[in-house]
């Protein structure tokens, strides 16, 4: 039945049958019988010598110059993987492929938002990013000068990261649903000497001006930006843009004038690659600093392994955005690595239609799928109905990404995407980490919905108590932290040695790292990723984390989407306030209410119902799909909103603000 990808009543029923039973899904015999690893051996290695682990995975690179010193680690937590090592990451995803004869593989196929359609090979990718290089060189980029890039979904965002790369200007990119304000905020902390950027970018049907943005922000602060000397300008969109003569250089007029010749030069392996900024929700961005060796490394083994890749057979397809880590490590450097076929996405997953990504994946026949829990939810609004119009048959594995997946939503994810035959990894990592950490391995583990199983080989994961940082047994509460080093570990925080300190060793010593999230291990030595530390509702003295209540909930069969969040209460000193979206073929009740309140009463008890639900047709979401709990407190509180301008769509805002005072005013 579950191969017939369920659809209605018999869906929502399969799925309750399999939540109550607390299912695991054992990799199939087909499956195995393939699969780049089937057994546990692999783990026992890297136990056994985990820096000569990471050392062969290293090997599968190529090296100017090998490394003298596969780890130092003398000075904790700055770590220096393949220490005298020389490598380029540019030509390691681009001219060996050439060389080896692979120059007409596919590298994207790029998909715009106006059904325009671009094919670019390795060989296409080689020429371009060459050209790019040398255009960043004639404007007088040199090797760790910093770059900065504000593109949308579009191949040149690829080319600008390579062409980085290549000449050892580590890339600063900005995501570009954020606002210009952030942009100017990141390069001028970063101290970028050239921008990348676009003239205009399409969003949902309609074209939007970038460039000018930029301007009026970077104009309009005091001084300017004193170290950016160029904007190199990507025309699209159908958009023009205003030129400032001496700054401001058109992207096509410096390839054209640039030499086609540029050698990958070789950089130490602790160079800096890239700069990536979070996302803002401190009062100062955090600059993340990856290197180049150990990150490139942990990134093309992971995409390897985790995915089972086979490149010259499988089409990859991450939807994620280039601008988050996601992007960086699996659409650039990982797929590009390994000599992998993407498809490249434009647009937002309900532009032109709902049903676009199951379009692309019957058009282009794509055989694995990674993808957000949040949009995962969403799809499941939308109703299974929609994806079973579409020839997924292609799909061979599934992917999560982003933040712990409440078993509703793995369930429905493996019986309506999959077909009740797909692998799903759900992997748990961090724009620190560099790449994943904890995964299952698709022909080894048996997955469980909502875990994400245990520790990648090379991998020291580890729950602990909060008063010493000792591990705490099974079954119990803690805080999840990861021990020693790993080759794509973050290298610092840029330009702020001492808060990189602060930040993640500060707690429980210079060899540990605090990852900021709370996890239990599970009597088979499973890990389950609870939710952020600070994400936690203390309720008459029960610290209940949100993440827990929203799956609880997000359990009824017809709820879509829940976000928890603490409210003040005299009674309880915080009281659990859920704003919950009903799947579309359902209406708002009491008795569902009630039902809510019975579902979490009976899988989390009853201190950790809901003191109030409030309905909502869609929740405040940033344009990558995070939902911002922040907005959602200060509407709960009644405090006056925030900064709004983030959010895909802020006229959810004035709805949600209906909603309560409605609801207040009933109540009062």
């Amino acid at each position: 039945m579950a191969a017939d990808r369920l659809v209605g009543e018999a869906l929502e029923v399969e799925l309750e049958r399999l939540l109550e039973e607390g299912a695991s899904f054992p990799p199939s015999q087909e499956f195995v019988g393939s699969a780049l690893i089937s057994d546990t051996a692999v783990w026992d290695r890297a136990d056994a010598d985990p820096v000569g682990f990471w050392e062969e995975q290293a090997r599968e690179l190529v090296w100017a110059k090998p490394w003298d010193t596969a780890l130092d680690d003398s000075n904790p937590p700055f770590y220096d993987w393949f220490k005298g090592g020389e490598i380029n990451a540019s030509y390691n995803c681009v001219d060996r492929h050439v060389e080896a004869g692979l120059g007409d593989r596919v590298a994207f196929h790029w998909h715009g938002e106006d059904n325009s359609q671009r094919t670019i090979t390795y060989s296409d990718l080689h020429r371009e990013v060459q050209l790019a290089a040398n255009a960043l060189k004639d404007l007088g980029v040199k090797p760790g000068e910093v770059v900065g890039i504000y593109l949308p979904m579009i191949p040149e965002v690829v080319v600008a990261m390579l062409a980085c790369a290549r000449i050892g200007a580590p890339h600063n990119v900005v995501f570009g649903g954020f606002s210009a304000q952030a942009v100017a905020e990141r390069m001028e902390v970063s101290d970028a000497k050239v921008l990348i950027t676009a003239s205009g970018a399409r969003r949902k049907g309609k074209a939007a001006p970038v460039k000018e943005q930029v301007d009026a922000e970077i104009n309009g602060r005091d001084g300017g930006l004193p170290s950016l000397e160029h904007i190199l300008v990507v025309k699209h969109a159908g958009q023009d843009a205003p030129m400032l003569d001496g700054r401001d250089v058109w992207w096509h007029e410096q390839l054209q004038s640039a030499d086609p010749d540029c050698p990958a030069e070789p950089f130490d392996a602790d160079h800096p690659l890239f700069i990536l900024y979070s996302s803002g929700s401190t009062a100062k961005p955090k600059g993340i600093l990856h290197g180049t060796g150990g990150y490139l490394t942990g990134a093309a083994w992971t995409h390897k392994h985790v995915f089972d890749l086979k490149a010259d057979k499988d089409v990859w397809f991450c939807s994620a955005d280039v601008g988050w880590i996601t992007g960086h490590t699996y659409i650039v450097y990982g797929p590009l690595a390994n000599a992998a076929t993407s498809i490249m996405y434009e647009g937002a997953p309900d532009y032109p239609h709902q049903g676009i990504w199951w379009e692309l994946i019957e058009k282009y026949k794509a055989t694995m799928f990674y993808t957000a829990p949040t949009a995962i939810r969403a799809c499941m609004k939308w109703g299974a109905e929609l994806p079973a119009k579409y020839d997924l048959s292609s799909l061979r594995l599934l992917g999560s990404v982003g933040e712990p997946i409440n078993p509703k939503a793995w369930l429905w994810y493996h019986l309506v995407i999959g077909g009740g035959n797909c692998p799903i990894v759900d992997t748990w990592w961090q724009t620190e980490t560099g790449h994943i950490m904890i995964s299952p391995l698709p022909g080894v583990t048996n997955a469980k919905p909502g875990s994400a199983t245990r520790p990648l080989p090379g991998i020291r994961a580890e729950v602990v108590d909060e008063a010493e940082g000792n591990e705490v047994e099974r079954g119990r509460q803690g805080l999840l932290v990861l021990r020693g080093s790993w080759p794509g570990m973050l290298k610092t925080l840029y330009g702020d040695d001492e808060l990189f300190i602060q930040t993640y060793f500060s707690r429980f010593g210079k060899e540990t790292y605090l990852v900021g999230d709370a996890a239990r291990q599970d009597a088979d030595g499973d890990m389950w990723v609870i939710g952020r530390i600070d994400d936690v509702v203390n309720v008459s003295g029960h610290r209940l984390s949100t993440a827990e209540v929203e799956s609880a909930i997000v359990g009824h069969p017809a709820v879509a989407e829940a976000a928890v969040i603490g409210q003040s209460d005299e009674q309880s000193g915080q009281a659990i306030c859920a704003f919950v979206t009903l799947e579309s073929s359902h209406a708002t009740s009491d008795e569902i209410m009630a039902e809510i309140n019975q579902v979490v009463a009976d899988r989390i008890g009853k201190f950790a119902r809901p003191k109030r639900i409030i309905w909502s047709d869609d929740l405040p979401k940033t344009r990558s799909g995070k939902i911002m709990r922040r907005l959602l407190r200060d509407i709960a509180e009644g405090r006056a909103l925030g900064d709004v301008t983030t959010l895909r769509d802020p006229a959810v805002m004035a709805e949600l603000e209906k909603q309560v005072a409605a609801q207040a005013s009933e109540e009062g």
